[in-house]
């Protein structure tokens, strides 16, 4: 069994192309920060150009401009180049007819309206998406960016290519980039700094999911074959001042937790409904316990 994995050498790509790999799977990888010979656009382009492309028995669609919400809410028209990316990935995918597609969207896909905090109760559903043929305003252009890529996803899957859409809330992982807050916070732990800072009031609330479970629950949905989208969550809540005192009270100190609520925060409230995740997978790390993990070799 053949697999693709773009965004190879991303937090994502990395993860599944090591998991694949232990499967038994022959991967390979490509991306859109290395050599122009691995860009994956180029990759798509000339595959197109020349008709020379292998079967892939599974593509997982990884690759996309990241950089946490610095970039999100500071430079959003970097974000606007995930466009471009899934564009010529999936007009590939149209010529290439893998076997199976897994794109990955994002939770920034739904509404903000429903991400308030006004309920406590407030899950987001992966119907809450399409709201009756009309769309609710996603997170920035990054969720804009997101939305249009379920769409080619729904118009691939029209011309006979199946394809799995999943769409991951807050993941984090020991490996994960400090432009993301979990490592970020766990970087000023190890540190044992006091204040120990957090973006935005850290009121903020959301669903903390190990990239190993992302991992293994986007390949258990994948297998399923479901053309329905699936989040990729756990359920529960967690504000980041209450993420930066579980990190602080397993490094065993007691820091003052200082917001800062001039830095980007995003959305107040934002936690996935698993119901549809469980059918499929049923999430296997504890947030307490991947924070331990990820101390211990930070």
């Amino acid at each position: 069994m053949r697999a693709l994995v773009t965004g190879d050498r991303g937090f994502l790509g990395r993860h599944f192309t090591a998991e694949l790999k232990r499967r038994g799977w022959d991967v390979v990888g490509c991306d859109v920060k290395t050599t122009r010979t691995q860009d994956c656009r180029r990759l798509f382009a000339e595959d197109v150009r020349l008709h020379t492309m292998p079967h892939w028995d599974l593509v997982v669609h990884c690759a996309a401009v990241v950089g946490g919400r610095a970039v999100i809410d500071g430079d959003p028209l970097a974000t606007a180049e995930s466009l471009s990316i899934d564009a010529e990935m999936f007009r590939w995918a149209a010529v290439a007819r893998p076997g199976r597609m897994l794109y990955f969207s994002s939770s920034a896909a739904y509404p903000v309206a429903y991400q308030t905090g006004v309920w406590s109760d407030e899950t987001l559903r992966e119907d809450d998406v399409w709201l009756s043929r009309t769309v609710g305003m996603p997170d920035q252009v990054y969720g804009w960016s997101k939305v249009t890529g379920e769409l080619l996803a729904a118009r691939l899957r029209e011309a006979g290519v199946p394809v799995t859409v999943v769409r991951p809330f807050s993941g984090y992982g020991e490996d994960q980039d400090d432009t993301y807050p979990f490592r970020a916070i766990l970087e000023r732990v190890h540190r044992r700094e006091d204040p120990l800072t957090v973006w935005g009031t850290g009121e903020q609330v959301r669903d903390w999911i190990h990239v190993d479970d992302v991992v293994a629950g986007a390949l258990a949905v994948a297998e399923s074959g479901t053309e329905d989208p699936v989040n990729l969550c756990t359920g529960r809540g967690t504000s980041f001042l209450e993420l930066a005192r579980m990190m602080a009270d397993v490094a065993e100190y007691e820091p003052e937790i200082k917001p800062l609520p001039g830095r980007p925060a995003g959305v107040a409230y934002r936690v996935g409904d698993p119901e549809r995740m469980h059918r499929y997978y049923r999430p296997r790390v504890r947030l307490e316990d991947g924070i331990r993990r990820a101390l211990n070799v930070i």
